[in-house]
């Protein structure tokens, strides 16, 4: 398998936090999210090479949008909410090749 296609998808999920008192992707509740998809991805038995990967990313330089991750191949971003956002994006778009559009940024 070339390493172009090694994760079919990959999606990297802001936990950056700032010390600043601007806003960050930590304080908006980025770390649930991403452990709740990366479970929910291994429940579905999506993790692993030519499937889908969950990672976490430090600043991905979109706090004020935030919380937000991004899907590659295809570079799309997303904000949001709750576990049902996450769901949601994971089955339309990871699993269903869609795009969430009330969640894109």
């Amino acid at each position: 398998m070339s390493e172009a296609l090694y994760f079919q998808k990959h999606v990297f999920f802001c936990l950056n936090q700032r010390e600043d008192g601007r806003p960050c992707c930590a304080d908006r509740g980025a770390q649930a999210a991403q452990e709740h998809a990366k479970r929910r991805i291994k429940q579905l038995d999506m993790n692993g090479q030519g499937k889908i990967r969950i990672n976490k990313a430090g600043c991905l330089d979109r706090c004020e949008d935030g919380p937000v991750m991004v899907v590659y191949p295809q570079g799309t971003w997303y904000t949001f909410v709750d576990q049902s956002d996450i769901d949601e994006i994971i089955d339309v778009d990871l699993i269903g090749g869609g795009v969430v559009e009330r969640l894109k940024v």
